[in-house]
């Protein structure tokens, strides 16, 4: 394979953002050109592209002095992240319900089951995959490809402390306001849909913040 095979490094780009999105990478993290070439066993060049569009996606951070590490964030990097992600999810929502036939809700409910399946396991990068799943499945629906492109990068960048903050938070059971999207997508409740996303988008990163230091 030539060390410039566009294939590998949109598969290296691919394989480094799924990690850092489902957190299997730490807040912090420190990472190193060579040590993602040799992990993946490519090349340099590769590994350079990748992790030059994962900094551009604020999924990785780079230094002054080249520092490549996972974002490590701030209280107040945070509550402006799940500020946008409350702007944004609710009205992804609802652009979905007009287009959340039966055949859908019967998938999210599935997949909120592999989401209580995952919690039972203690499954910490199963619980932020399928939970990732049932918030992407429904705005999918939304046809709003640049907003769902925006919010992505939101996921990526709350990855690696969404993974942290797994282990600090006891969870016996999946979103209760899971079930709220649920009954409101079958009823056809734009507004009471609105509210239920964005209850589930604050709840979960009111956590991040009040559990430092606990």
């Amino acid at each position: 394979m030539s060390p410039t095979d566009p294939t590998a490094h949109e598969r290296l780009y691919r394989s480094l953002r799924s990690q850092i999105m489902l957190g299997e990478l730490p807040p912090g993290r420190a990472l190193t050109l060579r040590g993602i070439a040799r992990d993946h066993h490519l090349s340099m060049t590769p590994a350079r592209e990748a992790v030059r569009r994962l900094v551009a996606e604020g999924a990785l951070t780079l230094s002054g002095s080249g520092r490549v590490a996972t974002p490590a964030l701030t209280d107040d990097r945070i509550e402006e992240l799940a500020a946008l992600r409350a702007l944004i999810e609710p009205e992804l929502a609802a652009r979905a319900l007009p287009r959340a036939h039966f055949a859908l809700i019967d998938r999210l409910a599935l997949m909120n089951g592999r989401i209580a399946d995952a919690v039972e396991r203690h499954d910490a990068v199963g619980y932020i995959r399928c939970n990732l799943e049932f918030h992407r499945m429904l705005y999918l629906r939304a046809q709003a490809p640049a907003m769902l492109a925006m919010l992505e990068t939101i996921w990526l960048q709350l990855g690696p402390t969404m993974r942290a903050l797994y282990g600090r938070v006891k969870r016996n059971e999946p979103p209760r306001h899971h079930r709220m999207i649920l009954a409101a997508l079958r009823a056809g409740d734009e507004p009471a849909l609105r509210l239920a996303v964005r209850a589930d988008v604050t709840h979960g990163l009111r956590h991040l913040t009040s559990t430092e230091g606990a």
